[in-house]
């Protein structure tokens, strides 16, 4: 790996903030396996220079495409996107362990996700569960964690039904994200293929899912749900729609588990680009912006929130790469990291906590098809 632009003092200067904890921060990359990739790359930030540091190569995995951080900080687990897994038809699910002091990567083991193309992985607050969203199998589940880290056969499983009108994408159920809610007593997953976001009672000790009443929100048809956010007090949900270019807020009743459509706007708010879709949502942690990344457009959509939930437009910024898959604000909410898919590349940005405006630090990584970005203290 090379870097290019580095200016690291400008970077520093901009994220060293009065009052803001200086701490050095482990940065993991999940890609799609290819030429210029072999699984998941690291990096340390350390967050008062601005100096990043290359880890390169932490563990070589086939296209672990999703990566999800354990609560204690010891865990990371990975959705591996393969065609089949131990002579089997289907994805795969990866455990690593953290090693304490420079955050190296060891496997633990792998466990089937009991469907076609793993693309989304969570662990539950409580950290005894991983919940998992097969794309190509239209279907959920839920992994016991063991005590080591390592990942148990599922404990649930879950198959969606249905379809909605694009002909092209929503002729079958896409299951595209599994969230638990932030009381840990239930998870809601964003369905691509029926415009739904299904809501299930999560028992963390059995690990077991189990339809809601009410079971789901229905959301425009063609919409698409792809990736979804909750608002730092957890009233509110972010759901971003692939296929329409659009961001929906929801109130969310954490006492029954259901969803009200508030607000939906444009990601790309000045009228439709050809060929566009939309990723990766994420709520800045003050509450006040939601950030969504627009491909095709290349680009991240700005958007305020108000206290009733209402969507309010800020702006739009090129990720300066191709195919913005996912990106990440560190912990802090100073920066936004941006990987681009296609252009190999993580730009960074600083963020404006008042404004919710992005501005280029003029620092680029180089990563092989960067897919997936996960900060750990």
């Amino acid at each position: 790996m090379q870097f290019k632009g580095w200016q690291r003092w400008l970077l520093g200067m901009l994220v060293t903030t009065a009052g803001m904890r200086a701490e050095i921060l482990q940065v993991y990359v999940g890609t799609y396996t290819g030429p210029k990739s072999e699984g998941i790359y690291g990096f340390r930030f350390d967050t008062e220079s601005g100096v990043i540091e290359s880890r390169g190569l932490l563990a070589k995995s086939q296209s672990p495409s999703f990566l999800a951080l354990h609560p204690g900080g010891r865990f990371l687990y990975s959705a591996n996107e393969a065609d089949q897994w131990n002579g089997k038809p289907g994805g795969y699910l990866s455990a690593f362990a953290i090693q304490p002091g420079d955050g190296s990567l060891r496997e633990l083991n792998q466990q089937s996700s009991v469907g076609a193309g793993p693309c989304f992985v969570s662990v539950d607050a409580s950290g005894k569960n991983l919940l998992a969203a097969n794309y190509g199998g239209g279907s959920v589940v839920a992994l016991p964690i063991a005590s080591d880290g390592s990942l148990k056969p599922h404990s649930a499983f879950l198959q969606h039904t249905g379809s909605s009108v694009n002909t092209q994408r929503q002729k079958e159920p896409h299951a595209h994200s599994i969230y638990p809610s932030p009381d840990n007593r239930f998870a809601l997953a964003a369905d691509l293929g029926t415009d739904q976001v299904l809501v299930y009672r999560l028992d963390s000790t059995a690990g077991t899912l189990s339809p809601n009443n009410p079971p789901f929100a229905r959301l425009a048809p063609g919409s698409g749900p792809r990736h979804m956010a909750f608002s730092p007090d957890g009233r509110r949900l972010f759901v971003l729609n692939e296929l329409l270019s659009t961001l929906t807020s929801m109130a969310y009743d954490p006492a029954r588990g259901a969803l009200r459509e508030i607000d939906t706007e444009s990601t790309l708010h000045d009228g439709p680009v050809p060929g566009n879709s939309t990723a990766q949502v994420c709520v800045h942690p003050n509450g006040r912006f939601v950030y969504g990344s627009n491909r095709g457009d290349d680009s991240i959509a700005v958007m305020s929130v108000d206290p009733d939930g209402k969507l309010g437009w800020v702006e739009r910024v090129s990720t300066q790469g191709k195919t913005p898959r996912n990106f990440q604000l560190d912990p802090s909410g100073r920066t936004l990291w941006a990987a681009n898919q296609d252009s190999d590349s993580i730009v960074i940005f600083r963020v404006d906590p008042a404004t919710g405006r992005l501005t280029p630090t003029g620092q680029t990584l180089s990563v092989g098809t960067p897919v997936c970005v996960v900060f750990a203290r």
